[in-house]
């Protein structure tokens, strides 16, 4: 269940006014990871890979309805709040953004102050967003996986609360292909292990870009296979790291795979 109530409307305080008031609170509550346009002012102009995640948002906001209207929006790892920003900003309605670090939850409720915007904010663990009630329109899972120490678990998880998409994206390493697999192979076949583009997940032991939390990077087939796995269809894949998927198969005899996997009948 959330840590805290999920119901916390963006509160903390009021939004200030004036530019020079306003850089020094975004510095107060620095550093950012998002690089957000705060009434004119940039929260991390600096950042290592450029206007992030804008670059990303404008690589596959083509596949986003311009028209939200009442649609409800769940952000899992919503960090400064970004994705849950342009949402709200495209009508949606209920627009709930969840993270573990108080840190980019305070950044992300100061922005959504700034900008006049309705969204709730709330204190959750990917490993127990089933705990909200409902299911949302739209689910959010950008950046989150590859930081997890158990991230197919926390993909059956995040499935319960998909409504009617998921907008998925995780860092990719090795082979960029979407091989074409059999159904079965001879337990004797080793071979197929060595080709670069069968689906695999590199496990990182230390650190990887100087991040201990980065744990898993799979290849793309490999993504691409556990989406499937997972019971979703994969709808488009409009930048390399980012998949729009609707569930299709999610639940087998009125349970979801994650409760059969539980409970040893899958």
């Amino acid at each position: 269940m959330a840590t805290t109530q999920p119901n916390v409307v963006a509160p903390a305080g009021k939004a200030v006014s004036g530019e020079k008031e306003l850089a020094r609170r975004i510095a107060e509550l620095g550093p950012w990871f998002h690089n957000l346009d705060l009434n004119g002012v940039r929260t991390a102009p600096d950042h290592f890979l450029g206007d992030f995640p804008r670059v990303k948002w404008n690589q596959i906001v083509h596949r986003i309805p311009r028209n939200l209207a009442g649609a409800s929006v769940l952000d899992v790892g919503c960090n400064a709040g970004f994705y849950c920003l342009e949402l709200k900003q495209r009508g949606a309605g209920r627009v709930l953004g969840v993270d573990v670090c108080d840190h980019y939850l305070d950044q992300a409720r100061f922005a959504a102050a700034t900008l006049g915007l309705e969204i709730e904010f709330a204190k959750c663990s990917v490993y127990d967003v089933a705990g909200i009630p409902g299911q949302f329109d739209y689910v959010l899972f950008m950046g989150v996986f590859y930081h997890l120490r158990y991230p197919l678990y926390a993909l059956d998880t995040i499935i319960k609360k998909v409504g009617t998409r998921l907008i998925f994206q995780t860092m990719v390493r090795g082979s960029t292909a979407s091989p074409e697999l059999r159904e079965d192979y001879p337990f004797w076949n080793k071979k197929v292990f060595e080709r670069p583009d069968f689906p695999c997940m590199y496990f990182i032991e230390n650190k990887y870009a100087g991040d201990p939390t980065n744990w898993w990077i799979p290849n793309h087939g490999g993504m691409e296979a556990m989406l499937r796995s997972s019971g979703l269809a994969i709808e488009s894949h409009p930048e390399m790291e980012t998949w729009i998927c609707r569930p299709t198969q999610v639940s087998r005899e009125g349970k979801y795979i994650l409760d059969h996997e539980l409970a040893g009948t899958l």
